[in-house]
């Protein structure tokens, strides 16, 4: 089983037409506006034309109004990146970077740059606008949740984007960090959803932080196989009023055979949820005192050593509501399990999921029941001494969430 990597190589896609419009005349009382935004310049590369292959299906049911839009960053030794519209199966109104007046900060027109993200996204929506800011946005690439890096030094695995830059090797790696792109969506139109192509996007701290950007969140709080979302199925539930989310869930989760844990989130819940995830971090922390939480035999969505040793301090990305339920008095997470419910406003579990590490020694340390599993991961402080926890526990101060559930608090 393989997450987010590619190797098999693709029928090739044609280029895209070179049609550019200044301004795009279209009737927007019942627009609506989609963009996919694909940071591919990594070892994702060759996955990105099956999935632009399914797109371009599944706009062919789409309305004249609903504008399917795409950016591509891909190998830049291939071509460089570019933003058009996928209607009626074909890609139409292509244009550069250059063509929408956008600048990198570095030149190297990574797509994990906010400079890039923040004009690919304005452009869009500037020049499709859509009807009671129904915009979605889709993060197709590799992500690490809400794991930091300062963005101006190279990074491992860190928040999304990934993207190589334009060198030949991969030895300068650039990531955004997550609370840089809530910063950026705040200073654009209101989201009607976030769509995660990419691993990992379901932890608390990122649906905390994203809270104001978008009215649903929807994706993975595990790591996602490389060919990701069936778009020739879901592009028109995108487009969708009612509980388009659900659909979009339901349907990605059959597409892999059931071996993904998705969850969508209603972001008006998520203040609650913070407040009422105070309660049962209060009574942990009475009952563990100065110990670390023992976490043996609760679901982890992560595992940070890629050696063939199995180290359990290495986990990370922890299930939210089996952890809660564990350790908790029984009463208090069940008050905290409402909560959650009235923001997790659809979900599908999995025993197993796509990774690519070995399942059976990473991930073979817990059991799945629909009872353990929530579909959201949350970090838990463990012993600095151990593996990256010095990091992990310094790094999550810098997020929302940190101090609106009470971390900051109880001392986590």
């Amino acid at each position: 089983m393989t997450a987010c990597s590619a190797d098999e190589v693709p029928e090739a896609m044609p280029e895209p037409s070179k049609t550019y419009q200044k301004s795009i005349s279209r009737n927007v009382t019942n627009a609506k506006t989609v963009l996919v935004y694909i940071a591919g310049n990594n070892d994702l590369n060759l996955a990105i034309d099956s999935d632009l292959k399914e797109m371009k299906e599944g706009s062919k049911r789409l309305k004249e109004d609903e504008s399917l839009l795409v950016f591509v960053r891909r190998d830049h030794n291939r071509e460089n990146p570019w933003f058009a519209r996928i209607k009626n199966g074909i890609v139409t109104d292509s244009v550069s970077l250059s063509d929408m007046g956008i600048h990198s900060s570095d030149g190297q027109n990574r797509a994990s740059d906010p400079a890039v993200m923040e004009g690919v996204i304005r452009y869009a929506f500037n020049h499709y606008a859509a009807a009671s800011n129904y915009y979605g946005l889709v993060l197709w690439g590799h992500g690490s949740g809400w794991l930091m890096e300062q963005e101006v030094e190279k990074a491992s695995s860190r928040g999304f984007g990934m993207d190589y830059g334009n060198s030949n090797e991969n030895k300068d790696i650039r990531w955004m960090n997550m609370t840089t792109m809530a910063s950026l969506l705040k200073g654009l139109p209101h989201l009607k959803f976030i769509m995660g192509d990419c691993c990992h996007l379901m932890c608390l701290e990122n649906l905390y932080e994203l809270r104001n950007t978008c009215d649903y969140i929807i994706g993975s709080p595990a790591e996602i196989p490389d060919y990701g979302a069936p778009y020739d199925q879901i592009v028109p539930d995108m487009f969708a009023d009612g509980q388009f989310y659900s659909n979009i869930v339901n349907k990605y989760h059959t597409s892999v055979g059931g071996k993904l844990p998705l969850a969508a989130v209603q972001t008006s819940e998520m203040e609650n949820l913070a407040q009422a995830t105070r309660e049962p971090l209060k009574a942990i922390k009475a009952k563990l005192g100065n110990d670390y939480a023992d976490m043996t035999g609760i679901i982890h969505y992560y595992h940070s050593d890629n050696s063939d040793q199995f180290l359990p301090e290495h986990n990370i990305f922890y299930d939210a509501g089996d952890f809660i339920r564990t350790h908790a008095p029984q009463d208090v997470y069940a008050q905290w399990k409402q909560a959650l419910d009235k923001a997790v406003v659809a979900s599908r579990t999995a025993t197993i999921w796509a990774t690519n590490k070995l399942w059976s020694k990473k991930y073979s340390d817990f059991k799945v029941t629909d009872e353990k599993m929530h579909c959201v991961s949350m970090f838990v402080k463990q012993d600095p001494a151990k593996g990256y926890y010095a990091k992990y526990n310094e790094d999550i101060k810098q997020l929302s969430w940190y101090n609106a559930a009470g971390l900051n608090e109880i001392g986590w």
